[in-house]
């Protein structure tokens, strides 16, 4: 049974964006081996993530994250049984929003300024896939063979 799985937090203060490649790195490699695919937005001290896979792998992903110290305030947006995968194509797509146009973030939240904590889960999984409808997945091992 495949689910998804989509969150939100907050960095805890003094992260820096070499911590952010490690998670990064860290989460394409166990990834893999874990057949889970997704999408994490970083904006200055938010996250938006997407997870796909199993249910237990993803169920186990996600308690991992509510423990982890470099992340508070982590709350669940959307958790779905999925009949495919939106995110196939990476074991852990990255966005970074300086590189994102406004209007769509207009599109599915009150402001331009993203604030995960105010928007549905389905307005948030909405503009997940259309930011890699968008080619705005600028990072991450891609499983086809394609760079993001």
């Amino acid at each position: 049974m495949l689910v998804r799985c989509v969150y939100a937090s907050r960095a805890t203060k003094g992260l820096a964006s070499a911590s952010l490649d490690g998670i990064l790195a860290d989460s394409r490699k166990n990834n893999s081996k874990k057949g889970i695919t997704g999408i994490l937005i970083s904006a200055g001290d938010y996250f938006i993530q997407a997870l796909e896979g199993g249910r237990d792998q993803v169920s186990q992903i996600y308690n991992q994250i509510t423990q982890d110290k470099r992340h508070n305030h982590v709350i669940l947006l959307a958790f779905d049984e999925i009949a495919q995968r939106s995110f196939e194509g990476w074991t852990m797509g990255e966005v970074t929003l300086d590189q994102v146009n406004p209007s769509i973030l207009l599109k599915y939240s009150a402001t331009t300024q993203l604030d995960p904590f105010s928007m549905t889960g389905g307005a948030t999984l909405a503009l997940l896939q259309e930011l890699v409808a968008s080619g705005t997945v600028v990072c991450g091992n891609s499983t086809r063979g394609l760079r993001g």
